[in-house]
């Protein structure tokens, strides 16, 4: 399960970055759309692997799992400082936390876990995790999903995908997902401006091709969010108030 609320380390790698709020991360209100949170926490934890050299183009990393807590939202912050460190790893995967801080009084939390591929882009054990390991403080990760899929039965609506949502490894980019998020919290009772937990879980790659549906709808007091094919679910989110 992942945890936010897993303290910076006394001991381990941190690293940290600052980076300035532009025009378009921020919606109509002046807040940081979750989308472009999720864009500048991948580039800082891109930063640290390339530094310590566990990032391209020996390893490769994707996102398994994700929970953002939003504990003060960022609206009306100009700048961001971001804290990132491991916590915690198991035989292919690793948890990378950061800490989140604007210069107006947004802050959130976050935790995550991140299949380690070799530059085959298949899974590989991690040997060795150096300078890593003692941040981790010896804690194990899962990389078991949490968040339930829709009712098959359950209607959506096509969420056409452009050239632009598709890197370098020809996959929709992390940080895309949440856009589909972003659209299905419009009108559903949701404040995104309020504090909130919004998580997601990976499922598979959207490739190239893919005709993909978003599903959403409310349970309870969360929306769940679904983006799939005829044949599979891709991925999941949960978005609840704090």
């Amino acid at each position: 399960m992942l945890d936010p609320a897993i303290p910076l380390p006394a001991q381990g790698r941190t690293f940290s970055a600052r980076r300035r709020i532009r025009l378009a991360d921020v919606d109509p209100r002046g807040r940081v759309r979750l989308d472009a949170l999720a864009r500048l926490l991948q580039d800082v934890a891109i930063d640290d692997v390339q530094e310590t050299g566990w990032g391209t183009p020996a390893h490769l990393w994707f996102v398994r799992r994700i929970r953002i807590d939003v504990h003060e939202p960022f609206r009306g912050d100009g700048e961001i400082r971001l804290v990132t460190w491991s916590s915690g790893v198991a035989a292919i995967a690793a948890g990378r936390r950061w800490s989140v801080e604007g210069d107006r009084g947004g802050r959130a939390e976050v935790d995550s876990i991140w299949i380690h591929l070799g530059p085959d882009q298949r899974p590989a054990r991690i040997e060795g995790f150096g300078v890593y390991e003692e941040a981790s403080g010896g804690r194990h990760v899962s990389t078991k999903l949490e968040l339930p899929g829709p009712p098959a039965a359950a209607s959506g609506s096509p969420w056409p995908m452009r050239a632009t949502d598709f890197d370098s490894h020809g996959h929709v980019n992390n940080a895309v997902h949440w856009q589909a998020v972003e659209h299905a919290l419009a009108g559903r009772g949701l404040d995104p401006a309020a504090p909130l937990v919004a998580e997601l879980d990976y499922r598979e790659p959207i490739d190239p091709g893919d005709e993909i549906e978003l599903v959403s709808a409310l349970e309870g007091e969360a929306l769940l969010t679904t983006l799939r094919t005829s044949g599979a679910v891709k991925a999941v989110a949960r978005v609840r108030a704090r």
